[in-house]
């Protein structure tokens, strides 16, 4: 995990990727250019909250350990799929 990574950093999707509800399943799927992930329905729960709020109060929202919080966003950074910044924050689309 990137050490720059604290409570305070600020995650969004990043421009290539996408929420979306499967219309059969109910699942949430992570979209990106030809690929697709099935989300727990925790790791959907911690993507819907990248809206401007800080990794810490994504935590505390989901009352989740931050350090799971971290580490699932760090990974997700590391594929290119979660940016940070003050830029647009991520949307939900079904």
């Amino acid at each position: 995990m990137s050490a720059a990574l604290s409570a305070d950093s600020r995650p969004q999707l990043a421009r290539k990727a996408r929420l979306r509800t499967d219309r059969l399943t109910g699942e949430t799927l992570l979209l990106y250019p030809e690929h697709g992930l099935v989300l727990s329905p925790s790791a959907a729960a911690i993507l819907r909250l990248c809206d401007g709020r800080s990794i810490g109060d994504i935590a505390a929202e989901l009352a989740a350990p931050i350090d799971d919080v971290l580490e699932f966003l760090a990974t997700l950074s590391e594929r290119g799929l979660v940016t940070w910044g003050d830029r647009n924050p991520c949307g939900v689309t079904t």
